[in-house]
This record gives structure tokens, sequence and C-alpha cells, in this order.
């Protein structure tokens, strides 16, 4: 299918048009997509709602800390009670409930006994879902809105490549990683964002760093703990060299010994605030330790930042990242010459994401490529929201992505999510957005005419399949769940 520029800047590069745009985009839609670059600013959600991950890391932790505070002095005084009604009685508890309040002032004191007696007080996955719940709101308000979707896109893309798991701990500093982390480091260089990503506490949750220690370290020694690997092999495997790479399992465990001790500080870290990066040498596993042939000294967490600079600048980095970029954006089965173009960018760049996009966007082959992805479930209620003008709230949106099967930063594995047909085009996902494309059919306004919104959104060069089945439909509603089912509306 042939597509004039306009719609293909806004659809495979972008959000989806919204009425009247895709003419006005045609005159020059390179130049659309470049402009959006020098405005990247955008890209941040600097929103005052919207906490420091590490104030709902401290919030969470207090709220769970004060949780078992209030159930040991329950216990104390359900003991208390017993022991004055059976001498001798074991006052083990009682003592364990005084020395957690020792050192509390009276009114701290009786605020405790107060959240006792209203039985459990704030509970931790309450928090973090309030908080997950907000920066959802704000970020699918910011894609409906927004006028730089490349921007946008450029953002989803790198989430997903460093994707984190929003559940436990994590769910409620979600949002938060993605405003410190990829909206703030997406537009530079690879390297600058590699070494925030990691360091996050997001992230080191995730991967479960904060549970690995060095068996020969002091900490790992003491208490008998051992290496989690599920950092360093990410690293190498997703975040940079890539399945096919060169690295071996040797590299794994080494680099999964350099970052011994990057875990996140806790509510008694001393000079740390809690839920922020933090290096505990105890747990840091001694010795120099090679990955992929370099030696690397021990130098405590500089050691791991070395490590990372190294890995950014790889050809294999270069390779993995110029493949997984022209997929995610022109097609499954992309022209060699638009990979080798992008990985030469890269290495030519030393990792400068901004200069990567604007090869992108420059490279023939990237607007030579019929339309053929399907639109991810995400990017597709966000193009209904755009482009048919339809008022969906924030907490919509987020329903709607759950019921399509990609629920907001939750994908299955390290891997994110799938990147390709196979993950989204079964038999049940098309389905279910058939019954979506049904209720948003009845919710439209009734002036909506699918005929006239069909050509506001998807211009001249929609296909006569799809302008001759909505002009056919029976009715209004028929007539709209034809556009958004076509292909027009479902790949890019």
């Amino acid at each position: 299918m042939t597509v004039n520029g306009g719609l293909l800047a806004l659809r495979r590069f972008g959000l989806g048009a919204r009425p009247g745009e895709v003419e006005k985009v045609a005159q020059d839609p390179r130049g659309f997509l470049l402009g959006q670059l020098s405005q990247s600013a955008q890209a941040r959600l600097d929103d005052p709602d919207l906490e420091p991950s590490h104030v709902t890391f401290a919030a969470a932790a207090t709220a769970q800390q004060q949780r078992k505070l209030a159930k040991d002095l329950m216990r104390e005084s359900a003991l208390s009670t017993a022991q004055q009604q059976v001498p001798g009685g074991d006052n083990t508890e009682q003592r364990a409930a005084a020395r957690a309040m020792k050192g509390l002032s009276a009114d701290e004191q009786s605020a405790n006994i107060k959240r006792a007696q209203k039985k459990e007080g704030a509970r931790p996955a309450r928090i973090r879902t309030e908080v997950f719940v907000d920066e959802a709101t704000v970020r699918f308000r910011h894609q409906a809105a927004t006028n730089v979707p490349f921007v946008e896109r450029l953002v989803m893309f790198w989430s997903n490549h460093f994707c984190i798991m929003a559940r436990g701990p994590v769910r409620g500093i979600a949002g938060a990683y993605e405003r410190e982390v990829i909206r703030a480091k997406s537009f530079g260089s690879f390297t600058d964002l590699l070494k925030a990503v990691e360091q996050h506490p997001a992230m080191l949750i995730y991967l479960d760093n904060q549970i690995s220690f060095g068996p020969n370290s002091p900490a790992g020694l003491n208490q008998k703990k051992g290496l989690n690997e599920n950092l360093a092999r990410e690293i190498l495997e997703l975040h940079t060299l890539g399945v096919d790479g060169g690295y071996s399992q040797a590299d794994v465990t080494n680099l999964a010994r350099i970052v011994t001790g990057w875990t996140v500080a806790a509510l008694r870290t001393p000079n740390v605030e809690a839920g922020k990066f933090f290096y505990h040498k105890p747990r840091h596993e001694p010795g120099d330790w090679a990955v992929l042939g370099k030696n690397y000294k021990n130098e405590d967490a500089v050691t791991g930042v070395k490590c990372l600079e190294d890995l950014a600048r790889h050809p294999a980095t270069a390779r993995h990242i110029a493949r997984k970029f022209a997929r995610h954006f022109v097609a499954d089965q992309v022209p060699d010459a638009l990979t080798q173009r992008l990985e030469k960018a890269f290495r030519d760049t030393e990792g400068d994401l901004t200069a990567l996009a604007k090869t992108l966007v420059t490279s023939d082959e990237a607007w030579a490529v019929p339309a053929s992805k399907l639109l991810p479930p995400i990017d597709l209620v966000v193009a209904l929201t755009r482009s048919l003008a339809h008022q969906t709230t924030a907490p919509e949106m987020l329903r709607l992505a759950n019921q399509l099967g990609q629920p907001l930063w939750q994908p299955p594995s390290p891997k994110g999510w799938p990147d390709d047909d196979n993950g989204w085009a079964n038999p049940s996902a098309l389905r279910e957005r058939l019954r979506i494309a049904e209720q948003v059919a009845r919710l439209l306004d009734k002036s909506v005419d699918p005929r006239q919104l069909a050509e506001a959104v998807l211009g001249r060069d929609m296909r006569k399949e799809t302008r001759d089945a909505v002009a056919r439909a029976e009715n209004r509603e028929q007539g709209l769940e034809l556009l958004i089912m076509s292909p027009d509306f479902q790949r890019r």
C-alpha cells in the first residue's frame, strides 16, 4: 500500500494523525519530524504533582515500617494484658515493641499507638498504586495532546528497550524512572542513558541487584549470600551487545561481580536519602575481573561505570541498537542498507541518540517500505484518542490498554513488549480490538460522519478498499468500526 509522506510521518514515526493534520504535514514530512528533535525538552513531564522516585520509595518503606510497628504494638498490648492475668508470662514481644518506641517523642508514640488502634495503618501497596495511577494519568494526557509525537515515540522506544516491571516496590517508581532517566536522557548519548538506567533504583530492584552480594565480600561472607547475575545478564544480552554480541557466561559472572554493591539506600542508610542509588562497599566482590577480554582493576563503584562505558561503545552494541531501532519504526524485515546506515551513525557519533533519530528520518528506506506493522495496544489507544478527537480519560486509556493486553510498564519479561506482528496479531487479540472499535464507535459524538473522519485522519492516500467500505457501511457505527479496524488505521 502506498501512502503520502504526511500520513507516514504521523503514523510510522508518530502517534496517529489528528483531523486535518495529514495534508499539512505532507508539505514537508521530514522537516516536520526533524523539527521536533530540536524540541526534545518537551519529552520531560515536569508536573508539580509528581514526586521523585526516592520520595515515593521512602513513603512506601515508611508505611511498611509503621504497619510492622502497629502490629508489634497490638501484640504487645495483648501480651501485656495476658501477663497481668498470668504471672511470669513471657515478655519478649513486649520488650521488642518497647525498643521500637525508643527514641520517639511523646507525640510520635501517641500517633503510633493511634495508628495501631486503626489496625494496620497506611498500606505500602496502596501508596504505590496511587502514585502509579497519577504517573499513568500524566503520561497518557501528554501523549494525547503532544505536538511532538516523534519525540514521544522515541521515549516509548527507549522505555521498552530499558524496560522494568511495575510490580512490588517498583510499581510506585516506574513512572518516575521513565521521567528521570528515559525522558531526561534519550536525546543525548547512549552512554549517559545506559549509566543512568543501570544505576536507577527501579532497574536495580527489578533485576535483583539489591540482593546481589560478592561471595567473598565482608557482607557476603557474614550473611552467607552470593551473586545474582540478572542485571549483568540483561545489560549484555538486552541493553548493549545483544544475544549474538559475542559475550560468554564468564563475562556475565564477572560483570555481576563488578556491579556488586550497586544497591538502593534504605531508610536507615547513613548520609544517603532512602530510595536513591547507593554503593555499599561491604557487598562488593574484591578483585580484578575481565569482561570481553579487558581486565578491570577494582576501583569500587567506578569499575562498573567504566565497564558500561566500554559496552556502550562496543561495535556489537551499535549493531544491536541499529537493528532494533529500524525494526521498531519501519518493518519486521528491514532493508540492510538502512540498518547499516544506522549502525554507522551510532558508531561515528559515539552513540548520539538524536543523530541516530535524524539518520532514520533522512533515510529513503525508512519511507519506502509499505505500512505493515500492527500498532501495539498502547499506541492504538493513543491513536484513537488523537485521531477520533474522543475525550478519553486517562484512567479509561489505562483500562483499554489492559484490555488489549499491554498493561502500562508491565512487560512480560526484561525483553520488553514484542516488536513484531506475532506478538499482537493473534486471533484473540484481534477480536479484542474489534470489541474496542465497537465500544468507541458507540461512544463517539453522533454528529461524527465516518466518511468525513476517514478523509480527515487518513488523507488522500487512504486505500480504495477502506474508503469504499466506510462509504458502504449500513450505518454510522458500522462505518466507524470499519475505519478503526482498517489496515490504514491499524498499521504503520
